[in-house]
C-alpha cells in the first residue's frame, strides 16, 4: 500500500511552499492556494513516522463535500479539486486563531475538567458535567495558531486586547463558526453521527471574512454514533467515535504524548492499515457514499502534478 508522506511540485506560477503537518501548500502568484493533502498524520503536535494509504483523499474529500455543502451560509476559499488529494482555492491573509466549537465536554476539553478547571478560554463551565455530556449550548474555544509546538488556548477578549484579530472581524467568524457547526451538526445527525467539535480557520480577502483549510474531517472534528450515545453515556462508557481521537489513544496507550523522553511506538503496517481502514469508515459515514480510492499504481506525486498544472493551465485561456 502506498502513502504519499511528501511532495516537492514545481508548478506554474509558483511562489513558494509550506509544508505543514499534513498539507503541503503551494502559493500561485500571490493569488490561488494549491494544497495538496498527503496521507502524513500527526498527533500531540508531532508527525508520526509512517503515512497512512489514502487518508489524503479522505481528508481532502470530505473537507471539498463540506465546503460545497457550507458555501450558502458561510463564503469560502475552494475553487477546484482537479485530484482526489488535492484542492485550489483563493489565498486570503489567515487569522492566527482557530475557532474550535465544542458540543460536548471530551477530549482535552474533559481532561482540563477532570483536574478541576471550570473556565476554558474565558468560558464559565457548569459544575457536575460528566465526560461526553452535552453543553447547555455549544462553546467556542479558540487557540492561537502556533507556527511549530503547540496550540494555547485563549479567550475571545485576550485576542481582541491583544490585536491578534479586531472585535468585528472576531464576531463574524464566532457569527460563521456557530453557523458551521449547527450546519455539519445537522448534516451528521442525518448520517446518524454526532458531531461532537470541530475547528474552523479563517482568512480575510478583499476585506472581507472567508472559510479557509479544511472542515469536518476527522483531523479537525470528533464525531461519536448516535446510536446508543443515550445509552453508553449513562453507564459511563467510552463512546463509539469516528475521529482521529484514536490514534491518540492508540499513542497513549503506548506511553507517548510527546513529552521529554518519550519515545514513539513503532507503526506497523497493520496498525497504519487499520487506521486507513477507520479513516474510510469515516468518510462513508459522513458523505454517505462508498469511497471510491484512487488508484495507488504508478508515481502519486506525477499524477498530482499533472493534474494541478493542467488546471492552472486552463485558467489561464
Amino acid at each position: 500500500m502506498k502513502a504519499l508522506t511528501r511532495t516537492d511540485l514545481n508548478l506554474p506560477g509558483q511562489v513558494s511552499v509550506y509544508h505543514g503537518k499534513v498539507r503541503d501548500v503551494y502559493n500561485i502568484n500571490d493569488d490561488l492556494m494549491v494544497m495538496v493533502a498527503t496521507d502524513r498524520i500527526s498527533a500531540f503536535d508531532v508527525i508520526l513516522p509512517k503515512g497512512i494509504p489514502f487518508k489524503g483523499q479522505v481528508l481532502n474529500q470530505i473537507a471539498a463535500n463540506f465546503l460545497d455543502a457550507t458555501a450558502d451560509i458561510v463564503p469560502n476559499w475552494k475553487l477546484a479539486t482537479p485530484d482526489p488529494m488535492v484542492t485550489i482555492g483563493l489565498k486570503a491573509e489567515g487569522f492566527r486563531v482557530e475557532m474550535i466549537i465544542r458540543g460536548y465536554l471530551t477530549g482535552s476539553a474533559w481532561r482540563e475538567y477532570k483536574n478541576g478547571c471550570r473556565e476554558l478560554c474565558g468560558v464559565k463551565l457548569p459544575e457536575g458535567m460528566r465526560e461526553n455530556e452535552r453543553f447547555p449550548e455549544p462553546i467556542i474555544t479558540p487557540t492561537t495558531k502556533a507556527e511549530e509546538g503547540h496550540d494555547e488556548n485563549i479567550s475571545k477578549e485576550e485576542i481582541i486586547a491583544q490585536g491578534i484579530v479586531s472585535r468585528e472581524d472576531y464576531e463574524v467568524m464566532e457569527q460563521y463558526t456557530r453557523a458551521l457547526f449547527q450546519r455539519g451538526t445537522e448534516i451528521a445527525a442525518k448520517k446518524g453521527l454526532i458531531l461532537v467539535d470541530t475547528k474552523y480557520e479563517f482568512g480575510k480577502r478583499d476585506g472581507k471574512v472567508i472559510l479557509i483549510d479544511e472542515i469536518h474531517t476527522p483531523d479537525s472534528s470528533r464525531y461519536f454514533y448516535a446510536d446508543g450515545y443515550e445509552e453508553k453515556f449513562a453507564k459511563g462508557e467510552a463512546q463509539k467515535q469516528l475521529s482521529k481521537e484514536f490514534v491518540r489513544q492508540w499513542l497513549i496507550e503506548h506511553n507517548f504524548m510527546n513529552r521529554p523522553g518519550d519515545v514513539m511506538p513503532e507503526i506497523t503496517d497493520e496498525y497504519a492499515q487499520s487506521v486507513s481502514d477507520r479513516y474510510i469508515e469515516l468518510y462513508e459515514h459522513i458523505v454517505g457514499e462508498k469511497f471510491v480510492p484512487v488508484s495507488d499504481e504508478g508515481d502519486i506525486e506525477a499524477r498530482i502534478s499533472k493534474n494541478i498544472s493542467e488546471w492552472l493551465t486552463s485558467k489561464k485561456k
